[in-house]
């Protein structure tokens, strides 16, 4: 097995980078979500030309992007980046990475931003972070609707010498334990790396999957293309979002039904409506990349078997 790549740990004080990888963000949240920041002790860093800008749904041009994330990596002074929000392309930014490995850094993001964590796992198995976003998350504030769980991002952003456990506030939909690898997102990213380069490695894998605003067709064409693809194979064990927006028409199966038709013939553990990605709940952090052992009993565990960060060198 490959060796995880973890960055190091976030301090009070830190610096943080913003930055706008995907769709414009609204000023204000943005302003917001800067405020929480500096309330829980680090140093918002934003480059207002790079993180409002506007290009037709894109947050500025590939190209304007791609430099703000590239020097954002480059900075020394930089900790971390926190994403401001997801909306729709990150997928831009993949080919114009850098080939070598520019060091690892926190990124904590979710939605779209899935592509950007698929792909840092796949070529150089970096740790990354899915969670709160700074204009559509911490801008709600911590334990709110929408907002963030503290506890949460506490232990993944700053734990080094121990794992942690974390409640999933979940339905357990096919009981057992299961440890593997925690990977995964946003269910259509997930699906948009299947024949690239980076498609994403499930085997041995505790698989996250979550989305919005899909009808539960479109959910489960999704799930068949990932097991037609065979990436429910070697799966050790599945941790699913709320799906909000996802209702079904009267009469229909539900997201939840198409789950459980589609899912539970794997055997293997599986909790369904994890307050994770895309949710009207206060949004866990999960780290991608490390081992986990998932409890699917009762309203569903999953304990971090190792810290996603190293100290100081």
């Amino acid at each position: 097995m490959v060796q995880a790549i973890k960055p190091l740990a976030l301090h009070p004080g830190d610096e943080i980078c913003v930055l706008s990888l995907a769709s414009p963000v609204q000023e204000d949240h943005l302003r917001r979500g800067c405020d929480e920041l500096k309330r829980l002790g680090y140093v918002p860093r934003v480059d207002d030309r790079s993180v409002l800008a506007k290009e037709g749904f894109f947050a500025g041009s590939t190209a304007r992007r791609c430099a703000a994330l590239q020097e954002a990596l480059g900075n020394p002074a930089v900790r971390a980046i926190f994403c401001s929000r997801g909306g729709y392309g990150s997928t831009y930014l993949l080919e114009g990475f850098p080939k070598d490995d520019p060091g690892a850094k926190i990124l904590l993001g979710a939605s779209d931003i899935t592509s950007l964590q698929v792909f840092l796992w796949q070529k150089f198995r970096w740790v990354t972070f899915y969670g709160p976003m700074v204009a559509s998350n911490f801008d709600r504030g911590a334990a709110a609707s929408h907002g963030y769980d503290a506890e949460s991002l506490r232990r993944a952003l700053t734990e080094t010498k121990s794992g942690w456990q974390i409640d999933l506030h979940s339905e357990a939909l096919a009981p057992g334990k299961a440890e593997g690898i925690l990977l995964g997102g946003c269910l259509t990213l997930v699906e948009s790396s299947l024949g690239t380069p980076w498609e994403l490695d499930t085997r041995n894998s505790l698989l996250v999957l979550e989305d919005r605003g899909m009808k539960p067709y479109q959910v489960d064409r999704a799930l068949m293309h990932l097991k037609q693809a065979g990436k429910f194979k070697e799966v050790s064990g599945i941790v699913l979002g709320e799906f909000p927006e996802c209702d079904a028409p009267a009469g229909a199966e539900s997201v939840e039904e198409v789950v459980r038709r589609v899912l539970r013939p794997l055997g293997v553990p599986i909790v369904w409506g994890a307050p994770i990605g895309h949710s009207e709940r206060a949004m866990l952090t999960l780290p991608l990349g490390i081992r986990a052992r998932l409890t699917s009993a009762a309203s569903g565990a999953l304990e971090i078997l190792e810290p996603a960060l190293v100290g100081e060198p």
